[in-house]
């Protein structure tokens, strides 16, 4: 089973080396994709390891999709791709619990729930939680679905990304992932996963800007579904 990681990655020289350090060793390949970032990132990611991509165009989507075209090119492609922040928000080694589904059940789609009782204290802002909780209940009540958060831990099967014809470049990319594995009837669930204050301030919910973008893009997506 062929695991590759893709994590992308604004300035977070001060949490890229733990991040990666602390990967399953199962996994084949942690890819780093520096979106533009002006600090050490890149450095310290290549000293522990890591395959270092470099996305001058700034946008998270924009990093997940170039770590997607560095793997199809590849000669070998993996069984399963995992979505990781670098900011050491997330624990790595609850990888093993995410894709467990997958290898276990042949499960396609699994995203990480921050859940309440697994997350550190202030370790979500107020719009952080309001936010996973309106695009969720909206999900529900369009789609029937069953998520309870849009988690950027996430694992899917490689033929079922490729399936996705992901294309959002910026904000919205998990909501996307999510709204078209419920379109095109995917099987998924959700793991609970632990949740910590991130190393350093979140370019999104850290601030007024990225907030609103990452609302309004957010709910443009599932807008946008619901009248397909």
């Amino acid at each position: 089973m062929i695991i590759k990681v893709i994590i992308p990655a604004y300035n977070e020289e001060d949490s890229i080396a733990s991040v990666i350090q602390e990967i399953p060793k199962e996994v084949h390949e942690v890819i780093v994709v520096s979106n533009n970032s002006t600090d050490n990132t890149e450095v310290n990611a290549k000293a522990v390891g890591a395959t270092v991509l470099k996305e001058p165009q700034k946008g998270y989507g924009y990093a997940c999709l170039k770590g997607m075209d560095y793997i199809a090119a590849q000669s070998e492609q993996p069984n399963i791709v995992v979505f990781l922040d670098g900011d050491y928000s997330d624990y790595p080694e609850d990888l093993t619990k995410i894709v467990e589904p997958i290898i276990e059940n042949d499960i396609d789609f699994v995203v990480g729930a921050r859940v309440k009782s697994l997350r550190e204290s202030s370790s979500m802002t107020p719009q952080q939680v309001f936010g996973n909780w309106l695009a969720t209940f909206l999900m529900t009540l369009f789609f029937g679905a069953k998520f309870t958060d849009l988690g950027p831990f996430r694992a899917i099967k490689y033929k079922k990304l490729l399936q996705l014809n992901m294309e959002d470049k910026t904000y919205g990319w998990t909501v996307e992932m999510q709204l078209k594995a419920l379109k095109q009837k995917l099987s998924y669930i959700e793991v609970p996963v632990r949740y910590k204050r991130r190393i350093g301030v979140s370019k999104v919910s850290g601030t007024v800007k990225g907030t609103i973008f990452a609302g309004v893009k957010i709910l443009g997506w599932i807008f946008k579904y619901s009248f397909k």
